[in-house]
């Protein structure tokens, strides 16, 4: 390279445009601000709790694994391999998974209906790839809605169309609308999106009438439902069913993560894609699974042999039942968000929270919570909160895909200790009043 050559210099519009979307920049965002000031308490990630991690663990877990292949047979070269080498595309561990959802959420779905995936990040991307094949093709989501399948839909050039929440939560009268909408428009509506359980960002759950009458829905108007559920077995109390366990004609793909139930570094997730795949004389070629673990191939070849181990030494090491496991974490979330509610009841007295016009919901598990405040709670604003009064926390206009949440924060209850919750709400009542002015 010369003097007078500076080398290549890529124009941002010579990109793809996916890179010029906001959605993309979010979290690279909180993470600035987070690293710039880090003296502030954060509310902002969605990460588990680190108290419930210990280093050894690591370690048990891997030989609980390898002591399992051994005790089935496996010779020491194929333990070597297991471990070593390029693995099946759709995973090494699927019946044990398949052996959990079985124990743990009344799933009874074949091993090879589950394809292994790099979190769920990637499940999400192998199934929008999928079952969104063309420009009239369009994917729904429940808004708002997680940036992830956002911002999958972006890279892929997926339509993405939101179906907006009311105040009571999602409903399905406006999902049918919006289906029929887009077939006014010429286009096909293919999958929706949504989040059943103590939902990201929003921290909703929607009832088990709602989930029936949705499934009822989805084969009426022929469209496959994506179920992302990552805090249930993380959350207190009994569970609602998935929608993949109330399914009786395959309209659900379920999109699964082990991030928060076992821990977020394995970067293991899966997809249940049981849905039969036929050619144009109508003859059956596998499943939809065998389609997802064609796309990996191409993306991620296999998901980490060592990450996939761990994951089952700590479900081998539970006997099948991830929600024994998480037993404590689920009680030490369910207080996290319990204390926060009272914090926030105590900061913001029932007169001057009317009077300020800010209010909150009350979820029931999870990690998140959603406040609205009286005024725009934008980037600027959350610039400010945390330089001048040491709290960050999450725009909700980040979780809209088609615009929106102007006036609302979310807050992630699971990464702080009580006490942090405690100093971090304070610290937040006095930014709110001082923005209000």
């Amino acid at each position: 390279m010369s003097a007078t050559d500076p080398g290549a210099v890529l124009r941002k519009e010579d990109l793809h445009r996916s890179l010029a979307d906001p959605v993309l920049d979010t979290m690279n965002f909180l993470n600035e601000v987070t690293h710039r000031y880090p003296g502030a308490i954060s509310f902002a990630p969605g990460r588990p709790y680190d108290g419930f991690f210990e280093t050894e663990d690591v370690f048990r877990h891997l030989r609980r694994y390898l002591d399992h292949l051994e005790e089935n047979g496996a010779s020491p070269a194929d333990v070597r391999s297991a471990l070593f080498q390029y693995g099946p595309t759709a995973g090494t561990i699927r019946e044990l998974i398949a052996d959990w959802l079985r124990r743990d959420e009344s799933v009874d779905v074949p091993p090879e209906s589950i394809v292994v995936t790099v979190g769920c990040q990637e499940a999400m991307f192998l199934a929008v790839r999928a079952l969104v094949p063309g420009p009239d093709d369009v994917l729904l989501a429940s808004s708002p809605c997680y940036v992830g399948i956002t911002g999958a839909a972006r890279l892929l050039d997926v339509e993405l169309v939101a179906v907006d929440e009311g105040e009571q939560g999602f409903r399905c009268a406006d999902l049918e609308a919006a289906i029929l909408a887009e077939r006014a428009r010429g286009r096909r509506p293919r999958a929706f999106y949504v989040i059943p359980d103590h939902s990201n960002p929003s921290g909703s759950t929607m009832p088990l009438e709602t989930r029936r009458e949705l499934l009822d829905l989805a084969a009426r108007q022929d469209i496959i439902l994506l179920e992302d559920s990552p805090y249930r077995l993380v959350s207190p109390g009994e569970q609602l069913p998935t929608l993949k366990s109330l399914d009786r004609a395959r309209r659900v793909v379920q999109l699964g993560s082990l991030s928060k139930t076992l821990f977020p570094g394995a970067r293991v997730g899966y997809a249940i894609a049981d849905q039969p795949v036929v050619d144009a004389a109508g003859r059956r070629t596998g499943l939809l699974a065998d389609e997802l673990a064609k796309i990996k191939s191409m993306i991620t070849v296999n998901t980490s042999a060592v990450g996939q181990a761990v994951v089952a030494g700590m479900i081998l090491a539970a006997g099948g039942r991830l929600s024994e496991l998480n037993a404590g974490p689920a009680a030490y979330y369910g207080d996290a968000m319990r204390v926060t509610l009272e914090q926030l009841a105590a900061a913001f007295p029932r007169e001057e929270r009317e009077a300020l016009g800010v209010r909150w919901n009350e979820p029931t598990g999870g990690f998140f919570l959603a406040l609205t405040v009286p005024f725009r709670a934008d980037n600027e604003a959350l610039v400010r909160s945390a330089e001048e009064f040491g709290v960050i926390w999450t725009p909700m206009s980040y979780f809209y895909p088609q615009g929106g949440g102007d006036r609302a924060l979310r807050l992630s209850v699971s990464y702080l200790t009580h006490a942090g919750i405690a100093d971090g709400i304070g610290r937040l009542a006095a930014f709110v009043r001082a923005a209000a002015r």
